[in-house]
């Protein structure tokens, strides 16, 4: 299983006009474990050109590339994963289309998606939102340290909390349960994303060694 532990999710409108290999490059440099490359706007052609852009910078380095929704992206560039929302492709046809070695990560937003993620054999399970986020407007009412630890005790997958986390509250999330942080401002719209990923890093270990 992947290191979770510092989970990247890529977002073009926050990238002040960078490029967003770039970003994904520095913040692996400064410890990222885990990218998720997340399209929202672009067509099915350029997010497969940028998707094989970023699968090569992460050739090598044992960072898994994840993508955002679409199982058929991912299957075209030979990623490592996809990430599921609660409407996106149920996880059932998904596993169908992907066979049983891609990782498969489902967004749970209350202890019952979840529960059902996890017999549905998903591989781990994105708790969205921790906090309230302007990241992401569709999101469900933010589920707080409690729910995250709801959540931790229902599942024996690895859990990654996501929503408003940067370096102020990552230390809290870590001691909630959950096994990393995916975060995106904080690293995509950082001024020096390979410094923000690297604090961010040094947060979450020292956070594992208080627990």
């Amino acid at each position: 299983m992947p290191d979770f532990s510092l989970y990247l999710v890529t977002d073009r409108g926050l990238s002040l006009g960078r490029d967003t290999a770039d970003i994904v490059r520095a913040a692996v440099a400064g410890g990222v474990t885990c990218v998720q490359l997340r399209e929202k706007s672009c067509g099915t052609r350029e997010f497969v050109r940028e998707a094989r852009a970023v699968r090569d910078i992460l050739a090598g380095t044992g960072v898994p590339l994840i993508i955002n929704d679409r199982v058929d992206v991912a299957l075209a560039v030979g990623a490592d994963g996809v990430h599921l929302g609660q409407t996106d492709m149920l996880l059932a046809d998904a596993r169908r289309l992907t066979g049983p070695h891609m990782l498969i990560g489902v967004s749970a937003e209350c202890v019952e998606d979840a529960v059902r993620a996890q017999a549905e054999g998903a591989d781990y399970i994105g708790v969205s939102p921790v906090f309230a986020t302007p990241t992401k407007t569709d999101t469900a009412v933010p589920l707080g340290l409690a729910g995250v630890a709801a959540i931790r005790a229902a599942v024996s997958l690895p859990v990654v909390g996501i929503g408003g986390i940067g370096p102020a509250n990552a230390a809290e999330v870590i001691r909630a349960g959950c096994d990393g942080i995916a975060v995106v401002s904080a690293i995509v719209s950082a001024a020096d994303p390979e410094r923000a990923a690297a604090e961010l890093l040094t947060i979450i270990r020292k956070a594992r060694e208080e627990s």
